[in-house]
């Protein structure tokens, strides 16, 4: 049973376009590599990365030179960097951010196949590809993930204790949850976000739309409620899995999380910190990281260990101090933003005007999602 759902989850996460959507070239001017079919542009790198699997995964990095924050985008399950590549450009000036998309191993012209496993071996390789070539600090990444790159971006977070923030754009709880009910996770299942969101430090964002009818609305709305630190999320009225990008909501309220994500005071760089803090955090993180492996039901409540109840027992000073600092924090966040205040979306779509008018028709051109074969693959297993 659990090998043949298994199976099943696998095969509803990952529909890679076949054949890929685009083709690498060798620009004979520059020596450096481009996708086909789209007008070379200076502030776009095409790259080939290698995974600590042994695969070797395209990404493009869009520089923006005005930008503090650089997103990485780990795309839906139906998409390749042929049809993203369009979109990243435009969302880079929009939102005033440089952004680095890949391709997952098997999809597009990155060797290998999916997997869970090879999809988190491809975002580390994303990542360590923009702290290493382009240097950018683990405080001033984004992490964006869509659909099921809701999963790759989660296991990232969870390990990133100074990670500035994290975009869900119609999240999954966890594979086996997209196509049953279950109420506890079970070890043979995949992309268990669903344990892993309360484990992340940073601000998180989620954008779902209400009519959703791949991953249910829920899923995005149980992923938000889990969360430590919650923004303002984005719950958009009558949409569904492939068209958030059409409201003119998704790049006001992009732009907003941005905005107020930018005001926030940045952590401190880790070569500020000590050694022994430095290794405190990572021991703290492996721990965190480690309890994740056995099944879990969500529903029960772990008894507190001794260690735990004799933290409760602090001195009145330090529960002071304690809450001072707390107060201190808060008062600095609602500054920035509303948490636990749901936007919901009244209007219906409305043709967006300006600059949203030529990012909707973009998106409406590459149709992102196939859904008729992710529910024809459901229904075959």
């Amino acid at each position: 049973m659990g090998t043949a759902t298994s199976s099943m989850a696998a095969k509803f996460a990952f529909f890679p376009p076949n054949p890929p959507s685009y083709n690498i070239v060798v620009d004979e001017a520059t020596g450096k590599l481009r996708i086909s079919d789209v007008h070379q542009r200076d502030d776009v790198d095409v790259l080939k990365l290698s995974t600590k699997k042994g695969n070797e995964v395209v990404a493009m990095y869009v520089k923006n030179p005005s930008a503090s924050l650089t997103v990485l985008y780990s795309h839906g399950n139906a998409a390749d960097l042929g049809q993203m590549c369009p979109i990243f450009t435009e969302l880079s000036v929009h939102l005033n951010v440089s952004l680095m998309g890949y391709d997952y191993s098997g999809y597009g012209h990155s060797s290998g196949k999916p997997s869970e496993q090879d999809t988190y071996a491809d975002i580390e390789a994303a990542y360590k590809c923009l702290e290493e070539t382009y240097g950018v600090k683990e405080e001033d990444i984004i992490l964006y993930g869509q659909s099921v790159g809701s999963g790759p971006t989660l296991e990232l977070a969870i390990r990133l204790p100074r990670l500035r923030a994290v975009i869900l754009h119609s999240p999954i709880l966890s594979g086996l949850r997209v196509m049953y009910p279950v109420k506890r996770t079970f070890w043979f299942d995949i992309y268990k976000n669903i344990d892993k969101i309360p484990l992340v430090e940073c601000p998180v964002l989620v954008i779902h739309g209400t009519e959703d009818e791949v991953v249910d609305f829920s899923h995005g709305k149980q992923l938000w409620e889990l969360c430590k630190e919650k923004y303002e999320p984005l719950w958009l009225k009558g949409g569904n899995h492939c068209n958030l990008e059409l409201y003119p909501e998704y790049l006001r309220h992009l732009r907003k999380f941005i905005s107020a994500i930018e005001k926030l005071p940045r952590l401190r760089n880790v070569s500020e910190q000590s050694s022994d803090q430095q290794e405190n955090q990572r021991n703290n993180t492996e721990q965190k990281v480690e309890k994740l492996r056995p099944s879990t039901d969500h529903k029960e409540k772990a008894r507190p260990s001794t260690g735990q109840r004799e933290k409760s027992r602090l001195s009145t000073d330090s529960k002071e101090k304690s809450r001072t600092s707390t107060d201190k924090r808060e008062k600095s966040r609602k500054s920035v933003d509303r948490p636990g205040k749901a936007r919901n979306s009244i209007d219906h779509p409305e043709r967006a005007r300006n600059s949203f008018d030529r990012f909707g028709d973009m998106v409406r051109s590459v149709g992102l999602c196939n859904v008729d074969c992710l529910k024809q693959t459901a229904a075959e297993v």
